[in-house]
C-alpha cells in the first residue's frame, strides 16, 4: 500500500512528543483531529503504533520502527521536492556543502569547467546540519568533518589534520607549544562531548577519580564558541584550519599532542546514482589526495570507501 506522507508527519510529530496535545499545538492542528488521523493511520497500516492508557503515550514495537524509518522517508520526500525545484528554475543545479576552514573552491571550479551549462553552488554547513543537509536535499555533496553519523550516506576520506585547543589569551595554557588531552579534563568545553571523545573518556575518568568537571556545552557556530572562548565561558577543540580560519586577538590556541587529527571526508546519500556526483567526488579526491598515507586508499579508520 502506498504510504500517506501527510499522516506519517502527524506520526512523527506524536513520537516526538508523545503527547498528543503538545504534538497538535507543533502541527497547528486540533488535537482531535490528530487523534483521527493517527487512528485513520494505524487502521490503514493494519498495526498499532502507540500504546495509551492513563499514564500516557508510548510507542509499541511498531511505532519504535516507524519512527526510525519515517525520518529517513520524510527526508527523502523533501529531498526529491527540493531537487524539483531546484531543476523547475531551468537551470541545472549542483549543490556543495563545506564545514567551517574547508575549501571546495578547486573541484567546485574543476566541475564548473566541464559542465558550463550547470550552476554549482556551495552551501557553508555547521556540525549539527553537515548530515541533516545532505539528507533533506539541500546539498548534493558535502565536505564532512568526522566523526559524523554514516547512516544512510557513503564516504570517500580526504585528509586529516591536527586538533588544537582555543583558549583565552590570559589561560593557563596560553604560549604553550603543545598540550595533552589531560591538561583540558577540568575544563568547560564549549561543544558536544562526541565532538572531542578523548575529552570525554579523559573527563569520565576524572569524574571517576573525585575531580571536578566542568560539563561541555552545546553551541552551535564556530563564532559562538570563540566568543565565549574570549570571555572566559570554556575552550573548544577545533581543527588547525578552522582556527587559522578565524583568528582573533583575544585567543590563542595549541596543538594537542596526544591524540588523532581530525578526518575530513566527502559524503554523499548512499542511494543517490547521478553522474555528477560520481564526477565531483573523484575531482575532491585527486584534488587533497596529496599523500599516500592520507589519501582515499589509506582511509582513517571508520570510514567507508565505498563509492
Amino acid at each position: 500500500m502506498d504510504l500517506d506522507l501527510r499522516k506519517l508527519r502527524y506520526f512523527m510529530a506524536v513520537a516526538e512528543h508523545l503527547n498528543f496535545g503538545r504534538a497538535a499545538d507543533a502541527l497547528h492542528i486540533a488535537q482531535p483531529v490528530l487523534s483521527r488521523q493517527i487512528r485513520a493511520f494505524e487502521d490503514e497500516l493494519k498495526v498499532q503504533l502507540f500504546a495509551r492508557d492513563k499514564r500516557g503515550t508510548a510507542l509499541t514495537p511498531a511505532g519504535e520502527q516507524l519512527r526510525i524509518d519515517g525520518e529517513a522517508l520524510l527526508n527523502e520526500a523533501e529531498a526529491a521536492h527540493r531537487r524539483l525545484r531546484r531543476a523547475a528554475r531551468g537551470t541545472r543545479t549542483f549543490a556543495v556543502g563545506f564545514m567551517p576552514g574547508l575549501i571546495v573552491t578547486g573541484p567546485v571550479r574543476a566541475l564548473s569547467g566541464r559542465h558550463p551549462d550547470l550552476s554549482v553552488e556551495v552551501l557553508r554547513t555547521s556540525w549539527d546540519e553537515q548530515v541533516q543537509a545532505l539528507h533533506d536535499g539541500r546539498i548534493d555533496v558535502s565536505f564532512v568533518r568526522l566523526p559524523i553519523d554514516q547512516h544512510g550516506l557513503a564516504l570517500r576520506p580526504l585528509f586529516a589534520e591536527p586538533r588544537v585547543v582555543v583558549v583565552p589569551v590570559e589561560h593557563r595554557l596560553a604560549g604553550k607549544e603543545t598540550v595533552s588531552i589531560t591538561d583540558l579534563a577540568d575544563e568547560h568545553l564549549l561543544q558536544p562531548a562526541d565532538a572531542v571523545p578523548e575529552w570525554r573518556d579523559i573527563a569520565s575518568e576524572a569524574r571517576a577519580r573525585g575531580w571536578a568537571v566542568q560539563p561541555s556545552r552545546v553551541t552551535h557556530t564556530v563564532e559562538e564558541k570563540l566568543e565565549l572562548v574570549a570571555t572566559g565561558r570554556g575552550v573548544v577543540v577545533l581543527p588547525e584550519s578552522t582556527a587559522t580560519f578565524y583568528r582573533r586577538p583575544d585567543v590563542t590556541s595549541a596543538p594537542i599532542d596526544d591524540i588523532g587529527p581530525n578526518q575530513v571526508a566527502v559524503a554523499w546519500e548512499a542511494g543517490r546514482h547521478d553522474a555528477l556526483i560520481d564526477e565531483f567526488v573523484a575531482l575532491a579526491v585527486a584534488e587533497y589526495r596529496t599523500d599516500p598515507a592520507t589519501g582515499p586508499d589509506a582511509g582513517p579508520a571508520g570510514v567507508s570507501t565505498a563509492g
